[in-house]
């Protein structure tokens, strides 16, 4: 557990430093490091897949500035498996295809089976780091 003011813990987990580890955001909330980073990227990197999959959450009617990553896992060479939670606390299982291996491929990336988990998510292997995210989505961290 690595504790660190919220623009601090945010800067050294974007650089890098504390990869995948828990952190405390502030003094209530404590969520993967996975969803700060991942949530932070899809807001605001330059690389295809993450303005891909801004541009196919938008077509879902997802805004990506109000959206928590929960997770995003390349599942083969052809697809990563995603979650997601949108502004109103819906909750969406997907599989994003893409050629893995073309220079461009996230570029022409699809979404497959968009699933609304919104009713089971707590059954599932992202229980835990969904509520954690859902817990952080309320605290003001997570807009920025």
């Amino acid at each position: 557990m690595i504790q660190a003011s919220q623009a601090d813990g945010y800067r050294q987990l974007l650089s890098g430093r504390f990869p995948f580890a828990a952190f405390r955001i502030d003094h209530e909330v404590m969520v993967s490091s996975i969803v700060v980073q991942y949530t932070g990227l899809l807001r605001t990197s330059d690389y295809d897949l993450w303005i891909r999959l801004r541009e196919l959450l938008k077509a879902q009617r997802l805004d990506p500035d109000r959206t928590i990553v929960v997770d995003l896992l390349q599942e083969g060479p052809d697809h990563e498996d995603g979650q997601v939670i949108s502004e109103e606390g819906r909750v969406y299982r997907f599989t994003l295809y893409y050629d893995q291996a073309a220079e461009h491929g996230a570029r022409s990336a699809r979404l497959g089976r968009w699933t609304d988990i919104t009713d089971s998510w707590q059954r599932g292997s992202l229980a835990t780091r969904t509520a954690d995210a859902f817990a952080w989505m309320s605290s003001p961290q997570s807009l920025n």
